[in-house]
């Protein structure tokens, strides 16, 4: 266990077809009272009890983690926690103004990643489901590179008749601006998105594409357990990844935790169930009580989904899993 993903709010602004689609996700849904949210001190409380367990590196998701308020405090709570690395959080950009930017840099915000699923607007309107356009999210990595963040990880999601014809397009677009395009494959997390493998675009069909314009090399990962292969460009014009956790699993090498915005911990992305340490912070359990749950969770993980997908089991299709607006990407 290396890296802690932190949902902040299972609430978005965004209504993104391959995560909170709009005809199940609409203006009466029930998101989770402010109340039952871990706080920021109780998330800083948590970080530091991961960091001793070994957690180097914190994420913090959603939902859109800029939808909670004054989230800078809360990076800034986080930041001189002995033992973290690295902290980033991953966001759609549409509040990412160049003053929030600053702000969260200032307080200790190392990385940041923004997702962007087209360039073209109508595709980009049509699979964020609240039409907002693709000019805004532009500005925000303009604000993110502008405020001291580098490399700006933008993450695309590719659906197989939405939006894969904006492959090559993208990769240009991004080709020698000093930020680093992944492309994530179409994911069956939750239960909510319509997923079909058929959906999906493989990694291998989208590094090929890219190569046959500009041709690229692989190039080692950063650390073990990284999720994205890496690739560059043999001009000397930057790198793209690929997240290929449909067609390539990487369960054997997983290294993430997941917290939820209620202080659920999980093992998985695909996980469909979890332990709530919320309710040992509240109860007014010591330290090395909740050090110990998280450890003996973490000890007991057998989380391999993604290599189980393809066995069409009947245990394997009436899997219950928790949706990405709860647990984060």
């Amino acid at each position: 266990m290396r890296d802690l993903r932190i949902s902040v709010t299972d609430r978005c602004n965004f209504r993104c077809t391959y995560c909170m689609p709009k005809e199940l996700f609409g203006a009466d849904h029930a998101f989770l009272p402010r109340a039952s949210l871990l706080s920021f001190e109780e998330i800083a409380r948590l970080a530091r009890l991961f960091a001793a367990l070994g957690v180097t590196k914190l994420r913090l998701t959603g939902g859109e983690p800029l939808v909670r308020k004054e989230i800078e405090r809360l990076v800034a709570l986080l930041a001189p926690i002995p033992g973290i690395a690295d902290i980033s959080l991953t966001t759609n950009g549409s509040l990412l103004t160049a003053d929030k930017a600053r702000q969260l840099k200032a307080a200790g915000l190392q990385r940041i990643t923004i997702s962007l699923d087209a360039l073209d607007d109508a595709t980009f309107k049509a699979m964020n489901g609240v039409g907002f356009p693709v000019r805004k999210v532009l500005d925000a990595i303009d604000n993110a590179v502008a405020a001291g963040f580098a490399p700006v990880k933008i993450n695309m999601v590719l659906k197989r008749g939405a939006n894969d014809a904006c492959i090559e397009a993208m990769a240009e677009h991004f080709r020698g601006s000093g930020c680093v395009l992944r492309f994530i494959e179409f994911m069956d997390v939750g239960t909510t998105n319509g997923w079909r493998m058929q959906d999906v675009v493989p990694s291998a069909e989208v590094i090929a594409r890219v190569d046959a314009r500009w041709p690229l090399e692989r190039v080692p990962a950063n650390y073990p357990g990284e999720v994205a292969n890496r690739w560059r460009y043999k001009d000397g014009a930057g790198e793209v990844g690929v997240i290929a956790s449909v067609t390539q699993p990487f369960c054997g090498g997983c290294t993430r935790a997941r917290l939820s915005a209620e202080g659920v911990l999980y093992t998985c992305l695909f996980a469909g169930g979890g332990a709530s340490l919320r309710d040992l912070l509240r109860g007014g359990a010591d330290d090395e009580v909740v050090m110990d749950k998280i450890a003996g969770v973490w000890g007991r993980r057998r989380d391999r989904y993604s290599e189980l997908r393809t066995e069409a089991t009947p245990e394997i299709a009436a899997r219950k899993k928790i949706e990405m607006s709860y647990i984060g990407g």
